[in-house]
């Protein structure tokens, strides 16, 4: 009855609304508000119509934190976000969701123009901000699955929660190509090799929508209200930094840069993807942020316009990539999305940030980004950004194009025509069939790198019938451990009680035998281990939440108290190891104790597909993403290298056959 009365008042709020509007438009008819008119028309109408306050008003993006009604008003506000972690209410709900972005909606369609607001959030495994939603794997352990069509359907399980909570737009997918992994972000990576990151790039399909049969590649498409517009990030080169260090620079020639970090974008766009987000690395010294070369020139007049011409290039280098010679053969057709700065982006152009704000806004739009994040501090951009173009320092004609793209984004996400949530999507928050997928991209993200003492002796899969077994620690018990980074909050949090889900132990405990007795301890004393008369043991351990700089790390050795847990449990009891992590660790020096190991990734609140695998109902498939190194001193280290000579190389991963009948 509750449910009932909230979708009644829902419906009455957004009636009323759109009421107020519709009474408004039938004063005069307005050619931009026609869904009939070509899209090219309607941007064209709209554009002529705006002052230049209105459209530095749609550059903005700030955070809902300080997105009042009257803000977005006075500001003619053209987008916000959610940061990791901004939510209106701790465990909100859905609706609670969908009505805070309904009334930001409202105070955009009240200025004098109605021009609607696209609200954005990070949803990168999943809708990842909010409390109950379904938790994927981290991208890591997607590339583990080799399963591009998965890839597409959890893009559109993420699409259908995003879209329950009244949001339209995600910074996703993430589509760097990790090549250290002592970075802090290479989980958000899929792999090392960018032919697997192409790939998996099928994911914007799944968010977006398939682009119809008979309409053009390389254009921004979103299906329908079921469908989220999506964000390829970050441009470009993030993922090759030196020592991996987050935001450092990308020190590689532009062969190296187009035929390794290049060619995921080229795939993203192909799909119609809807936006681009800047990185804040830079490239031999030069800030993405400020570099119009890749950003305008590459990106924009090159990558965002899609046909091949009939010609062919008679001065080709043998030494040029594939993707450098297709490249050459590019013609303009029609304009792409638009490029989004990453969050406070801007800023970080000078060292220190901020040191020259007015230069970094200047620079910024030069370059050739078209939306600002500026989560807070708007004000100072949209000053600083009104003095320039007064100034005659930023040209008029940059403005527009940056507007133009914006405007045809939120023209093609349908949010003139729909901008409200959709009440009946409210159910598809953590649904049992996203969490059934979710289950299985878990199963299919599972690699085993090692089964047994003896090649012919292997412990898995499990047996679910015995008399006694250990399961001990950190991460057995530990759902936000699961999860990792980007879980509810930016740096993701320790506990089974921040999110919906199934941690590692509860699954063991639902999928053994009845009769079978099972011991939980963190981390037990040897000497309880010795004596425990155990038949085997599970040990999870890992890494804790990290996101971004807060991940970097130069010694990529396990956590305490992991290896004292290996080492306790190992030597008295048969044991297979659980690595929960976002890369790989070391752990060379233990491999010769364990019996069976197993690389789990981060495979979020579905818990329940480690057990479907390490009891036998599925068997291991997955292959490493990554190639697992012997030692830090090695690194970086990638598939292809001259001195290539890996702990497990890239691509292994032992396979087992289900065991138990379906």
């Amino acid at each position: 009855m509750e449910s009932m009365l909230r979708k009644l008042l829902l419906l009455l709020t957004i009636s009323i609304c759109w009421a107020t509007t519709g009474a408004a438009a039938a004063e005069e008819y307005v050619k931009y508000r026609d869904p009939k008119q070509p899209l090219g028309a309607r941007i064209k109408d709209l554009l002529r119509r705006m002052t230049l306050a209105e459209k530095i008003g749609q550059m903005s993006q700030i955070d809902r934190q300080v997105a009042t009604p009257d803000v977005i008003q006075t500001n003619f506000i053209g987008s916000v976000l959610s940061g990791g972690g901004s939510v209106p209410k701790p465990q909100a709900s859905a609706w609670e969701w969908a009505a805070m972005v309904n009334d930001m909606q409202k105070a955009a369609l009240s200025t004098r123009l109605g021009i609607p607001i696209i609200y954005g959030i990070d949803a990168v495994h999943g809708h990842n901000n909010v409390y109950g939603a379904t938790i994927f794997p981290h991208n890591v352990g997607l590339g583990a699955t080799r399963d591009p069509e998965l890839v597409k359907r959890i893009g559109a399980a993420t699409a259908l929660e995003v879209r329950a909570t009244g949001i339209s737009y995600v910074f996703a997918p993430c589509i760097a190509v990790c090549r250290d992994p002592r970075w802090g972000r290479c989980y958000e990576s899929y792999s090392e090799d960018p032919k697997l990151v192409q790939q998996m790039t099928e994911i914007v399909s799944g968010l977006q929508g398939d682009i119809p049969q008979n309409s053009r590649k390389g254009v921004p498409f979103v299906a329908g209200k079921r469908n989220v517009a999506a964000c390829a990030k970050h441009y470009v080169g993030d993922g090759g930094t030196h020592d991996g260090i987050n935001e450092n620079d990308t020190i590689i020639s532009r062969h190296g840069l187009l035929s390794i970090h290049m060619p995921p974008y080229d795939n993203a766009i192909i799909k119609g993807v809807s936006t681009v987000m800047v990185s804040y690395s830079s490239w031999n010294r030069v800030k993405m942020h400020a570099n119009r070369y890749l950003v305008t020139e590459f990106l924009k007049h090159t990558l965002h316009f899609r046909v091949c011409s009939a010609s062919t290039s008679s001065n080709t280098k043998k030494n040029h990539s594939l993707f450098e010679l297709v490249i050459e053969h590019i013609t303009i057709v029609v304009k792409q999305g638009f490029v989004i700065s990453d969050w406070q982006g801007i800023d970080r152009i000078t060292t220190p940030p901020d040191a020259n704000y007015t230069y970094s806004v200047e620079a910024g739009i030069r370059a050739g980004i078209d939306m600002v994040m500026i989560p807070l501090a708007y004000q100072d951009f949209i000053s600083n950004l009104t003095y320039l173009v007064e100034k005659n320092v930023i040209p008029m004609s940059r403005i527009d194009d940056a507007v133009k793209r914006i405007l045809r984004v939120k023209f093609t996400v349908g949010l003139f025509e729909n901008p409200f949530s959709d009440p009946s999507l409210a159910d598809q928050l953590g649904s049992k069939e996203h969490r059934e997928l979710a289950r299985e991209a878990v199963r299919k993200s599972l690699v085993l790198l090692k089964n047994g003492k003896v090649a012919n002796e292997p412990l898995l899969p499990l047996p679910k019938k015995a008399s006694k077994i250990l399961v001990a620690g950190s991460h057995a018990d530990n759902l936000g451990y699961q999860c990792g980074g980007w879980t509810i909050t930016w740096q993701g949090l320790s506990g089974n009680n921040n999110t919906i889900g199934t941690p590692i132990l509860n699954a063991i405990q639902s999928t053994v035998d009845p009769s079978t007795q099972i011991i939980f301890s963190e981390n037990p004393d040897p000497d309880f281990v010795k004596n425990g008369a155990f038949e085997y043991a599970i040990v999870a351990i890992g890494e804790d939440p990290y996101a971004e700089t807060d991940g970097d790390n130069l010694n990529l050795t396990i956590p305490a108290p992991g290896v004292s847990v290996i080492q306790n449990v190992c030597s008295s009891v048969k044991c297979v190891v659980l690595v929960i992590s976002g890369r790989p660790l070391v752990i060379e020096p233990y491999i010769e104790q364990i019996d069976a190991l197993v690389a789990a990734w981060l495979p979020g609140t579905e818990g329940q597909g480690v057990a479907d695998v390490l009891f036998g109902d599925y068997g291991f498939s997955g292959k490493l993403p990554r190639t697992w190194f012997k030692s830090v001193d090695q690194l970086p280290m990638n598939v292809g290298d001259q001195h290539y000579d890996p702990l497990f190389p890239y691509g292994f991963g032992l396979r087992t056959e289900p065991a138990n009948a379906k």
